[in-house]
């Protein structure tokens, strides 16, 4: 396979991969009602598991195409993944988007697009010691910092009192561990190339670096799985998967650009890029909450009238 192929391979699994990953909340979340009707546990119900392996191979064919095409080329196509479960949800699961909230869905991808396109992408860091010196950099510590102290917050606090009735907290949690997840997976292998290489010169603090990464990646991720699911159980799939799409994006950007002293690139067309894509998003996200809002008091008066 020549060369100039590579983008075409790259864009068909990346959209191959949107679909599959758009239909994953889907179906976990047919999985819970399901589970919730006979009085089970989702953990046993089919469907449920069918979602959760339709993840792990979307993520799979995320990887893959990641590896054969220009990031700038591919991680715009995963707002298909949101559109496609919104279709899918309305049919499987009736969830059906009033007009603002469809509107508040095509404003979180676009502007999650535009958000992609101008974001910072001059990742110059070619080997492990470069590695360990940008995550020892005191910005991108006091960064992880305040996400730590967040997730505490979100996890502790907030999640308890208020995730059932706020889409937002398991948003937060699920969006603010992206910025441990992709930072980790990246450095991941970088730090493979010197553990594993076969000489003995670095290996050790090689291996080191790639089992602490790991570590945070396996811990970063069940703790994802743990409150999408919760998530599932409160609000709809198609309202979820819109906002966390455009939360996680924003944050593993921000992770990215920090750790890799990406925004030192940047011109000032993509800062005004960044702006507008951040300010569509917002709308986007405003709007989604208003229809859900609006659902919920509709749903009320009609409680008190029955």
């Amino acid at each position: 396979m020549d060369q100039a192929s590579f983008p075409v391979v790259g864009v068909v699994i990346a959209v191959v991969s949107s679909f599959i990953n758009g239909s994953t909340f889907v179906l976990q979340k047919k999985g819970i009602l399901r589970a919730r009707k006979s009085g089970g546990t989702y953990l046993t119900d089919c469907v449920w598991w069918c979602g959760t392996l339709a993840m792990i191979v979307g993520q799979i064919g995320n990887f893959l195409a990641y590896n054969v095409a220009p990031a700038v080329v591919v991680t715009p196509l995963g707002a298909l993944g949101v559109l496609f479960g919104a279709v899918l949800a309305s049919w499987l699961l009736q969830e059906h988007l009033n007009l603002i909230g469809k509107l508040g869905c095509a404003l979180c991808c676009c502007g999650s697009v535009v958000l992609i396109i101008h974001s910072p992408k001059n990742e110059n860091v070619t080997s492990r010691a470069e590695l360990e010196e940008r995550l020892m950099d005191p910005v991108f510590l006091v960064y992880i910092s305040v996400v730590v102290l967040l997730l505490i917050v979100l996890i502790g606090w907030l999640s308890p009192a208020h995730g059932k009735s706020n889409i937002m907290v398991y948003v937060g949690i699920c969006s603010l561990l992206g910025s441990f997840t992709v930072p980790s997976s990246k450095g991941l292998g970088l730090a493979a190339q010197e553990a594993f290489s076969g000489t003995p010169t670095s290996d050790s603090r090689a291996l080191f670096l790639f089992l602490v990464l790991l570590g945070i990646l396996v811990v970063s991720i069940l703790i994802q799985f743990t409150f999408i699911n919760k998530a599932l159980e409160s609000f709809s799939s198609n309202m979820f998967e819109a906002i966390y799409y455009v939360t996680f994006t924003s944050c593993v950007i921000l992770a990215s650009a920090i750790l890799f002293r990406e925004w030192t690139a940047l011109g000032i067309v993509d800062c005004f890029g960044i702006l507008c894509g951040f300010i569509t998003v917002s709308v986007g996200v405003a709007l989604l909450r208003i229809s859900q809002e609006s659902k919920f008091s509709w749903s009320q008066t009609k409680a008190k009238k029955d």
